[in-house]
């Protein structure tokens, strides 16, 4: 026999939703005032011109080759940090995951060390570095490696060399939030059972680990997309990343309609990539609430 809610339970449970959404409201307010209506101004201004409708800014991405190659560029740089980031963000929080506290901690802080220092600082060390009389061709020509000082800055290679070491840390920090949960009786009886610790790695650590590796791409990857002092020290001109091509847009052109649509285009290319790395793993899982 079903038990039916009484008056007052339902009384008390409407208020205690009252009581909820009033708690909630202060935080409500301000997403609401910093994130939503700022995205809908964006919205609305890359559709308006003169006061009326239009999809001439959103046309520009059919007709105009600077906005194509403008979003492979970016996404081809971001994908190739992303990738770089893991081969060499795995290991090392794999490393400080198994090592004892003591040296995790040194492997963490080693990790964590450059987030004292400001992404222009260390953009600016990289362009000191890899530039042509900088400190390693100085270093190369004097080892006699090279005759000549390679090309390292002002391209491509130096704004993704400096890009993995800015993001390198948000690689490793969620994949050591994800290894440091895998319980280690599990890798213990799979080597007690006769596995070899390379079997044990790639069929039990490793797909266990997964959430962590989905969330430190995702991360890695939204960030690179979003990237705009690296490129446009190291750049030289020659990379023009998404970004980039926004502040032009609004600092010698004065187009607003046409930066608002590129930064919605590359807005909703952000939540369809959230979107397919959640088919992948559970959001739950990738936040590590589950």
């Amino acid at each position: 026999m079903a038990v039916s809610h009484t008056g007052p339970e339902i009384l008390h449970e409407r208020r205690e939703q009252r009581l909820t959404l009033l708690l909630l409201a202060p935080a409500l307010a301000i997403v609401i005032c910093l994130l939503v209506l700022p995205l809908l101004w964006l919205a609305w201004q890359s559709i308006r011109a003169d006061g009326g409708f239009t999809l001439v800014n959103y046309q520009r991405f059919l007709t105009d080759d600077i906005y194509l190659i403008s979003f492979l560029q970016t996404f081809r740089i971001a994908i190739i940090v992303t990738v770089v980031t893991l081969l060499l963000g795995y290991p090392v929080a794999y490393a400080a995951s198994m090592a004892p506290r003591h040296w995790s901690v040194l492997i963490l802080a080693a990790v964590v060390l450059p987030f004292w220092t400001s992404v222009l600082v260390r953009a600016y060390a990289w362009l000191i570095l890899l530039q042509r009389r900088g400190l390693v061709n100085s270093a190369l020509m004097d080892m006699g490696l090279i005759d000549s000082p390679l090309l390292l800055v002002n391209n491509e290679f130096g704004t993704v060399l400096a890009t993995i070491h800015i993001l390198l840390p948000f690689m490793v920090l969620p994949l050591y939030a994800t290894m440091q949960k895998i319980p280690r009786e599990l890798t213990m009886a799979g080597s007690s059972l006769g596995g070899s610790p390379v079997f044990v790695f790639t069929r039990v650590f490793l797909p266990l680990s997964m959430p962590g590796v989905i969330a430190g791409m995702v991360l890695v990857f939204v960030l690179t997309l979003g990237f705009y002092i690296t490129p446009e020290l190291l750049g030289g001109g020659r990379t023009f990343m998404v970004s980039m091509l926004v502040s032009r847009n609004i600092e010698i052109y004065h187009e607003w309609g046409a930066a608002s649509s590129i930064s919605v285009v590359l807005l909703l290319s952000v939540f369809l990539i959230f979107r397919l790395s959640t088919k992948l793993v559970p959001f739950e899982r990738i936040m590590g609430t589950r």
